[in-house]
């Protein structure tokens, strides 16, 4: 295997703080390979035909991904905004969401096998009211199967979820509710055009809490504006406070895009934290978590309980297949990937004449099992060398080890050495730093191979 063992970018800095240092900054929020695009006039048959298919793999796992892309105030630090919450748009796009649920609901794809989880996220989802959210999940459980403990997750704010439409959400079927808070500070939040400060989100987090009725977990951004390392330490305390079952850490990714960008140049916002920075805020919130017994899912989620399964998200880094509902929902099934469309429009006119809302199609790279197999593995923290020959050719694991040998050189992983092949590990685990840049040497990995394997054929 050819790889080029003197290039930073791809092993890393050789440095005594690999966790600030290792690499300039993150590449990318999600690691992935190329894709193959599917000619435009062949989109709507070759969708067509996959719907019309069983899944080609027995047993993989399946989820439902539906998309609400509303929200009241556009967040400074978000790159998804799409549409304004109106009553009025919301109740169209209602319509023709139910009406995409019923269409699609009776694919022989869609069909063939139950699902382990459906993710309503958006945008806002809690903008719906409590009665349209009672009738998607009605659609949901009376068009397509779902396993007997399927997790379903609503996705929102606390703004405005008032306790009734939190309990329509429950008597909806709702099990799990994920709430991004960002952060607790009122300046900070304020300062991102988050719509309440922090003593009404803890009051309304441990209201949905008292009911014990459902997981409620929540997202926590390090790295915004304002936000020192004592607010960061303080929303950590908050997290614990609020007796929420589980918390997602992210850090702040570049401004390119973004209203926080323009605000900063302005000067009515600080620079947000530099990689630096924001290094030190995830080794706090690692400590943080460890001290106090949190249970960890990933690199970046904790559960405080058993209650916390998160399973779509465990499940969307893997071979999973996510039929996907709404505009701009996104998914992967039968070898295609595809983001359907953003434009409200066009995409109620589509699901009214009965056409797939995806103006671009891709085939999944042929590799595509292997590349699941390395996010899911750095997602968790560990690589198996059986799982990843499994996935990708035996012998794969071995060929990458001067990679492997060079990144444990470089302070980002340890090798477990195996007790059966003189030589051999079992094992690469990252470390604090190689946690904290799990993506960026996810996305390495993935791309030695795929050149590896280009240059091969």
């Amino acid at each position: 295997m050819q790889i080029d063992l003197t290039n930073p970018e791809v092993v890393g800095q050789h440095t005594p703080d690999p966790l600030r240092f290792a690499f300039s900054k993150k590449r990318a929020a999600h690691a992935g390979g190329m894709s193959h695009i599917v000619p435009a006039q062949q989109v709507q048959s070759t969708l067509m035909q996959a719907y019309a298919t069983p899944p080609r793999l027995a047993n993989t796992p399946r989820c439902l991904y539906l998309h609400v892309p509303f929200c009241r105030v556009r967040c400074t630090f978000c790159n998804f905004f799409q549409y304004a919450s109106s009553k009025a748009l919301i109740a169209r796009y209602v319509e023709s969401l139910c009406e995409e649920i019923r269409w699609k609901a009776t694919s022989i794809w869609a069909q063939a096998a139950p699902f382990q989880a459906v993710y309503i996220g958006g945008g806002t989802p809690t903008d719906l009211s409590g009665e349209q959210i009672l009738r998607i999940m009605a659609e949901i459980k009376r068009q397509f199967p779902l396993t007997p403990d399927c997790e379903i997750t609503l996705e929102g704010r606390v703004n405005r979820f008032s306790e009734d439409k939190f309990e329509a959400a429950l008597e909806a079927g709702i099990n799990r509710f994920s709430f991004g808070v960002q952060s607790f500070n009122t300046q900070v939040r304020k300062s991102a055009k988050r719509l309440d400060d922090r003593e009404h989100v803890l009051a309304q987090l441990s209201q949905y809490v008292s009911y014990n009725a459902a997981p409620i977990v929540i997202d926590l951004l390090f790295g915004l504006p304002h936000q020192t390392m004592e607010i960061w330490q303080q929303d950590l305390n908050d997290y614990l406070a609020s007796g929420v079952h589980g918390v997602d850490l992210y850090q702040l990714l570049e401004m390119q895009g973004i209203p926080m960008a323009s605000l900063v140049e302005q000067g009515k916002l600080p620079m947000p934290a530099d990689t630096q920075m924001k290094a030190s805020m995830y080794a706090l919130g690692v400590a943080f978590m460890e001290r106090h017994y949190q249970r960890r899912v990933s690199v970046s989620h904790w559960a405080n309980d058993n209650r916390e399964r998160s399973i779509y998200n465990s499940l969307a880094k893997t071979t999973a297949e996510i039929m996907p509902l709404g505009a701009g929902g996104g998914g992967n099934l039968n070898g295609l990937q595809m983001m359907q469309t953003r434009n409200l429009d066009q995409y109620i006119q589509s699901i009214t004449e009965r056409q797939y809302p995806v103006p671009m199609l891709l085939r999944t790279h042929p590799h595509h099992g292997s590349h699941a197999c390395i996010k899911a593995a750095f997602d968790k923290g560990v690589l198996a060398s059986a799982a990843l020959d499994k996935a990708a050719g035996a012998g794969t694991f071995n060929a990458a080890k001067p990679l492997f040998e060079a990144w444990q050189r470089n302070g980002l992983v340890t090798l477990s050495a195996s007790p059966v092949a003189e030589g051999g590990y079992e094992y690469v685990t990252l470390t604090l730093a190689g946690q904290f840049w799990a993506v960026t040497l996810s996305q390495i990995l993935i791309e030695v191979l795929q050149t590896n394997l280009a240059t091969a054929a």
